[in-house]
């Protein structure tokens, strides 16, 4: 078993622990500031019931974490392009950040038990309470950035050892079998994932990674697909089997491009093919990527114009 060292964290001064945020604000208060001390976004607005109760609550145990945690809210009906682009699709939505990416969250009313566990676990990823295993996971996360999926999944093994509910241990084992092409091994894994991280963000990303990784190996020939479009743009089905195509090349970008015309010619077609693609490529890419960012926000100018 890995040995995990002790991380020093000051504690935020009792001014700093919650505050209100901006679109103009937020990558400060929030991205930025989770760099050093996990960062718990409440989502609300104030015509919504639940969150004149969930709000307080929230703000008690964040005092009672004694600076190991900070809060910040968002009233979504001021910060509308944040709510979009995290895909909050009702409140209230709670999102925990670490180093820059939501590594926890719910959505809904939670008793006040619920609220106190949710606080707790996120406090001990600034890594006084932790043992190292934030540090830990960081070296995993490069060693699979490295191409070291052998080493990365022995490594996240290792930490879920010492924390089986470490979500984000265990959404990296599964992307470390993903890039291992062990589709069914990770898919047992998100079946097999305990209740109280099933719903985490980074087993969201790992899930869109693995829809996109099925639909890689059924992908069909990207030149013949777009000589299909080109020749009759209404063939949706074939625009989408492209994008797709696409996506399998590792042209992200383009892919995003074809279902973004594909949802302004038909939005409705197959039920909103479009949309749920996209939202499957915005869900495999780190929340502050360039081409989830700029799909987001075109795709919003779209159901919005």
């Amino acid at each position: 078993m890995l040995e995990f060292g002790q991380a020093d964290t000051a504690p935020a001064g009792a001014g700093d622990l919650i505050k209100d945020t901006t679109e103009a604000t937020f990558m400060a208060d929030v991205i930025d500031a989770s760099q050093e001390i996990p960062v718990i976004v409440d989502f609300w607005a104030p015509w919504c019931g639940p969150c004149k109760t969930l709000g307080p609550a929230l703000e008690a145990a964040v005092t009672a974490a004694k600076g190991k945690v900070r809060m910040v809210k968002v009233n979504v009906d001021e910060a509308q392009m944040i709510a979009g682009q995290l895909r909050i699709q009702s409140i209230p939505t709670v999102y925990a950040f670490h180093k820059g990416q939501p590594v926890d969250g719910f959505q809904g009313a939670i008793s006040p038990a619920e609220i106190t566990d949710f606080v707790t676990r996120v406090s001990a990823l600034a890594g006084d309470a932790d043992g190292g295993l934030a540090e830990a996971v960081e070296a995993a996360e490069a060693m699979l950035a490295e191409g070291a999926a052998v080493d990365a999944a022995q490594t996240f093994a290792a930490i879920l050892g010492e924390e089986p509910e470490n979500a984000a241990a265990y959404g990296g084992l599964v992307r470390a079998h993903l890039a291992m092409e062990e589709l069914d091994q990770a898919e047992g894994l998100l079946s097999a994932a305990p209740e109280a991280i099933a719903k985490a963000p980074e087993l969201d990303v790992a899930r869109a990674q693995l829809e996109l990784a099925r639909q890689a190996a059924e992908a069909g020939p990207v030149a013949e697909l777009r000589a299909k479009v080109e020749a009759d743009g209404d063939d949706h089905q074939s625009r989408l089997d492209l994008a797709q195509a696409l996506h399998a090349n590792g042209e992200t970008e383009a892919a995003v491009d074809e279902l973004l015309e594909l949802f302004r010619r038909d939005r409705e077609w197959q039920d909103g093919a479009a949309k749920a693609q996209l939202f499957t490529i915005f869900d495999a890419l780190k929340p502050q990527d360039p081409i989830a960012l700029n799909g987001r926000r075109r795709l919003s100018s779209m159901i919005f114009a």
